[in-house]
């Protein structure tokens, strides 16, 4: 058994109002240059058993409940069997169980077949967090990320074939200044052949601890002005062919709030960013205030 609930601990917005149960501590691969998330957190796996028991105290406390959310990051690297243990348990002790929730990767993904996940989708575990982060493969490489972008494209579409709804999270200005232009042309193309029924755009946030700010403070890496973050955000969903998409880019880190569906609100989308780029308003010379945390 580990240690209490970490703290903070990290869900996505959408899952505010879930219960969350933290079936995993940290991350498995956390090695990510830009991630300060799970930096100092060992990571550890609760047993079966330790699930059970959990579940069956938090039915106690909470038995109308309806979504799930499971934490920490990428729980959907556990063994399908377990998953299906999970799964099953929750909706034994949750009769009003709705969907149930989860960060992945798309290595996690990929190690389960499609009959595994059409399974797991039957077991009502529904929407995947998936954070591709850029479709540049150079960027990919340069941050440390633990796969390609086209892998995670083919672990995406291969979901949500099975059913499940895919959530994609991008950080603009993860490029820098120097593959801005490089970062949201192929984001834009990796996100055309995904088609995520959720995408969130965030700003990369430089957290104390991390490879990423060490590198912004020794002038390796040179962050976007609140400008350039505006027109980088801009230039990708001008590029954008989505057929039904949820976008949002409402994160504290963001220079300006947005949301729309896309392609329904893509001109109206691309007319705000236009106005606000010719206001003067943006400072045009440093990335301005940000939040301590992505």
């Amino acid at each position: 058994m580990f240690d209490a609930l970490n703290n903070p601990l990290f869900r996505p917005p959408a899952e505010a109002a879930s219960l969350i149960l933290q079936v995993d501590r940290g991350c498995p691969y956390n090695r990510c240059t830009f991630c300060g998330m799970y930096r100092d957190v060992k990571y550890q796996r609760r047993s079966p058993a330790e699930i059970r028991r959990m579940i069956a105290a938090e039915a106690r406390q909470a038995p109308e409940t309806r979504r799930v959310f499971l934490a920490d990051g990428d729980v959907m690297r556990r063994p399908f069997e377990e998953l299906q243990l999970i799964l099953t348990e929750l909706a034994d002790h949750f009769p009003a169980l709705a969907r149930v929730n989860v960060y992945a990767t798309g290595s996690a993904i990929a190690s389960k077949s499609d009959a595994q996940l059409k399974t797991l989708r039957a077991l009502r575990l529904h929407t995947l967090y998936l954070g591709l982060e850029s479709g540049d493969e150079a960027i990919l490489l340069r941050v440390k990320k633990a796969e390609t972008g086209v892998a995670m494209v083919e672990a995406g579409q291969r979901a949500q074939q099975a059913g499940l709804r895919l959530s994609v999270m991008i950080l603009l200005g993860l490029g820098g200044a120097e593959r801005s232009r490089a970062h949201a042309e192929a984001t834009a193309a990796a996100l055309n052949r995904l088609q995520p029924r959720l995408l969130a755009a965030l700003r990369v946030v430089p957290v104390p601890g991390t490879e990423l700010h060490g590198d912004v403070m020794a002038g390796h890496f040179q962050q976007l002005s609140e400008q350039q973050a505006v027109r980088e955000l801009r230039e990708i969903i001008a590029r954008l062919e989505l057929t039904n998409t949820i976008f949002r880019a409402n994160h504290s880190s963001n220079v300006v709030p947005l949301e729309g569906r896309l392609p329904h609100d893509q001109a109206r989308l691309l007319a705000e960013l236009d106005r606000l780029l010719a206001s003067g308003r943006l400072d045009a010379t440093s990335p301005g205030a940000m939040p301590m945390w992505l």
